[in-house]
């Protein structure tokens, strides 16, 4: 009697164990999990101009909207003088304003 109701038990843990651990995702997915978001776009491929033997080969031109430090120096000077600053003054005042624009 021991025996069989201990098959008994074994049986029946097996039987419903088999469908208690068993998981499975159906086809498609979940509701709860969103969809991956899509691929990026492939990134645009560049191919450069190839230059030409016979051609002449052209200077890029590059134009700074600020103007040299120097150039801001002499002008601040010039505004110090007209402004009739002494030379100790004009010094300071040049520092001050060639740092500040452009």
């Amino acid at each position: 009697m021991k025996r069989s109701l201990i098959l008994n038990c074994a049986v029946i843990c097996a039987l419903s164990a088999g469908s208690a651990f068993a998981q499975t995702i159906p086809p498609g997915g979940s509701l709860y999990n969103p969809p991956p978001p899509a691929p990026p776009p492939p990134p645009r491929i560049y191919v450069p101009e190839i230059p030409k033997m016979d051609a002449v080969p052209t200077q890029p031109s590059v134009r700074s909207g600020r103007s040299s430090f120097g150039d801001r120096v002499s002008r601040c000077l010039d505004e110090g003088a007209a402004a009739g600053l002494n030379q100790a003054d004009r010094s300071t005042y040049s520092r001050s304003c060639a740092n500040l624009r452009d």
